[in-house]
């Protein structure tokens, strides 16, 4: 059947954006766009709608630099400055994502604890060594098959948006038009949008699941070299990424309009629990909204939670030159292996402390937004090399969105310090 042919082609091009959009949506960034449509309300709608084609545009330039050189994003970061540099950047997102890692672990645990009961810190400590060992023994390819089907439970919170009352004209009007405030708690929370919608540790992760797919389909048969076979790739990329990005914030619009109407309409405007959250589900999901929500906090966490500690595994192997990636056994990638476990087990560890889930997931946005501005003007430097990508450096169209993203995210940071 051709329409059948068809649907199985284009669910060939689809991979790592689609993947890398389906693990933005962490608890991390639940639990921001949670807070966020509590706390404002619509307000902060606008920054998702401004942020989709800048998410698209700095996400494709990662794919493309992954790809075009067949490396991950730190092993090219090595090109363009002193590996003491690279160094340093890379240890500003293995500390972000294990701070990130900490409070995605601590999220799923309370989670199934307020399901299941038991002690505390039981679930936690369970998810911790379940996400530490599973990438190890089985293929991460095998985990998404598995652990997808939970996200579906997201799809409530569109669900929620169809079943509320909703005034789409000021609805429309907090998206297109920003409604700006002052206050440190206002760019504070912008960061904290940004940081988990555009969050480095999906940078150098797409990077690497594209150099690896690109090793894997070359296979030293020279293909990366004809103009033809490139521009198939770069086209598959585009699709691939601007699905998944899209995807993502469409998500992240639900859930940020959902918790907007439920919560702050009924004058919840702080969040201090996950149960809380869960609360904007109940117009569609009755008793059933925690279940449900936990289910998507569980799924989206052991979706995530490997890619946080796979990105820093990636980024310090890119640097020290070591063999990395899923495809290898235990013993042929040790260090790369070594590093994926520490930081999911050091982030568990920190759920030992008395750490508030929800302020633990809202300050590893916000530091995922601090430590992306820097990595982006690198990968933007990158993106126009030709010693390192040839005749396929980014267009003026990539250059101005890339550029732009950086701009804000900079611009964001910048507020949130001075209003500090």
């Amino acid at each position: 059947m051709p329409s059948l042919r068809h649907a199985r082609r284009f669910a060939d091009q689809l991979g790592p954006g689609l993947i890398t959009g389906a693990a933005d949506d962490d608890p991390s960034g639940l639990a921001t766009y949670s807070q966020a449509g509590a706390q404002f309300g619509a307000g902060l709608l606008w920054t998702l709608a401004f942020t989709t084609p800048l998410m698209i545009g700095i996400q494709m330039v990662s794919a493309r630099i992954g790809w075009l050189t067949g490396e991950g994003l730190a092993a090219n970061v090595c090109k363009v400055m002193p590996r003491r540099i690279a160094l340093g950047l890379v240890v500003l997102l293995v500390l972000a994502n294990t701070l990130n890692i900490a409070a995605d672990v601590a999220a799923m645990g309370e989670a199934l604890q307020i399901l299941v009961g038991g002690p505390e810190h039981g679930e936690t400590l369970v998810f911790g060594a379940l996400c530490a060992l599973l990438p190890v023994w089985l293929s991460y390819e095998a985990m998404v098959r598995v652990l997808k089907w939970l996200t579906v439970a997201l799809l409530a919170y569109v669900a929620v948006v169809f079943a509320l009352h909703v005034d789409w004209e000021h609805v429309l009007l907090r998206t297109l038009v920003p409604h700006l405030r002052g206050g440190e708690g206002y760019a504070m929370m912008i960061v904290a949008v940004l940081g988990t919608t555009i969050s480095p540790y999906l940078f150098f992760w797409q990077a690497a699941q594209e150099s690896e797919g690109r090793r894997r389909f070359d296979a030293g048969n020279g293909l990366h070299t004809h103009a033809a076979f490139v521009r198939e790739h770069l086209g598959r990329i585009r699709l691939d990424t601007t699905i998944g990005m899209v995807f993502s914030n469409l998500i992240a619009f639900c859930v940020m309009l959902a918790t907007a109407i439920t919560l702050n309409g009924s004058g919840v405007v702080d969040i201090q629990t996950t149960r809380q959250a869960a609360e904007a589900l109940r117009p569609v999901a009755g008793d059933f909204a925690f279940t449900l929500f936990a289910l998507g906090i569980i799924g989206t966490g052991m979706l995530a939670v490997p890619v946080l500690a796979g990105s820093a595994a990636y980024a310090v192997a890119d640097v020290f030159q070591w063999r990395a990636g899923f495809d290898h056994a235990l013993g042929e990638a040790r260090g790369f292996y070594a590093v994926l476990v520490a930081a999911t087990l050091i982030g568990t560890a920190l759920d030992l402390t008395p750490l508030d889930p929800m302020k633990a997931l809202l300050w590893s946005a916000v530091a995922n937004g601090v430590v992306a501005v820097p990595i982006m003007a690198v990968m933007m430097r990158i993106g126009s090399d030709e010693r390192i990508l040839g005749a396929w450096t980014l267009s003026t169209r990539h250059r101005v969105l890339g550029w732009t993203a950086t701009g804000v995210m900079a611009a964001a940071v910048a507020a949130m310090l001075v209003g500090g």
